[in-house]
């Protein structure tokens, strides 16, 4: 057998799709793989333009891909990354993707004859398997992302994730002298509640707060649980009129909220403490401090009830 046959052999036995093209870009050789997997007969494709035997390709990009292993005299290579697939070629893996094809690693590679190109040949490899963990590993690593940023009972952002937030915010108001309000508000007498209708009870109190009151803010604002049944709102480009708003818009809302619980009804209120950015505050902290001041201002007042401190840490 000759050096040239055992090649053919090869090329034919191979797991990966061998593609040979002419500087018009017409199909002057494939092997098995591409026939099996396209379904297609050799005769309907040799001497056939790329385009016409695989009409589903990308035609400007394929060209500017090709002129430029032409132009440059070198290889090129485009990955399941940055393209899923450039053929249309069934996967065949006993497993599910989101996508009926394989996913494809292509290398361009000049081929020389007496140091003048004359043909250009496709590497395609099959890499769906790689395609298809690679999504799920992702899925997993946002899943465990999102996670650490959210409080598992009540889907809104935790404690930690809300303060690195707040920090930006903060910093950025500062920056470009932007407004920035700060609501903290509190379960009034939830030992109470936990005592009479026990934690699960007191769970389901959470969950429906948290669910209501992301209802009422806008999609810039953000909201998190603090701590307990301590809750938390940033409320970025906001002066003091428009907190105290948003506020007693939550107050009232939570006061007139009915939690349903084994047979019985749960009423709940909370106090509000708003504070907004002031000259003095040089760090986050301040603010949470003020805002705290007047969460607990509100509590001594007789509970359900908001309180603010303005600018000059004066209460509102």
């Amino acid at each position: 057998m000759s050096l040239e046959s055992y090649c053919a052999n090869i090329v034919d036995r191979i797991n990966t799709g061998v593609l040979i093209l002419d500087l018009d870009y017409n199909i002057v050789m494939w092997n098995r793989f591409l026939q099996v997997h396209s379904n297609k007969s050799t005769e309907n494709v040799i001497d056939k333009s790329v385009f016409d035997v695989f009409p589903e390709l990308p035609r400007r990009w394929f060209e500017r891909k090709l002129s430029s292993v032409i132009e440059l005299n070198t290889q090129s290579f485009c990955s399941w990354e940055q393209r899923h697939h450039l053929f249309e070629l069934p996967h065949t893996r006993p497993i599910t993707t989101d996508s009926v094809y394989m996913a494809q690693n292509c290398t361009f590679l000049p081929v020389l004859d007496d140091s003048k190109i004359t043909n250009i040949c496709l590497l395609i490899e099959d890499v769906t398997d790689v395609y298809h963990y690679q999504t799920k590993l992702n899925t997993v690593l946002e899943q465990l992302a999102l996670s650490n940023r959210i409080d598992g009972l009540t889907q809104i952002f935790n404690r930690k994730h809300w303060e690195e937030c707040l920090a930006k915010e903060f910093s950025r108001a500062r920056r470009y002298d932007h407004g920035l309000a700060l609501i903290m508000f509190d379960l009034d007498c939830f030992k109470l509640l936990n005592d009479t209708f026990g934690h699960q009870g007191g769970d389901k109190v959470l969950i429906k707060v948290a669910s209501l009151v992301q209802t009422l803010l806008r999609a810039c604002d953000i909201f998190g649980r603090y701590g307990g049944e301590e809750f938390a709102i940033i409320l970025p480009e906001t002066d003091l009129t428009g907190a105290l708003d948003v506020a007693e818009r939550v107050r009232r809302s939570i006061a007139e909220m009915i939690v349903e619980f084994q047979d019985e009804i749960i009423h709940a209120s909370v106090s509000v403490g708003v504070a907004v950015i002031n000259p003095a505050d040089t760090r986050y902290e301040d603010l949470i401090s003020n805002t705290d001041i007047a969460l607990y201002k509100a509590k001594n007042a007789g509970r359900n009830k908001v309180f603010a401190i303005n600018e000059l840490d004066e209460f509102v």
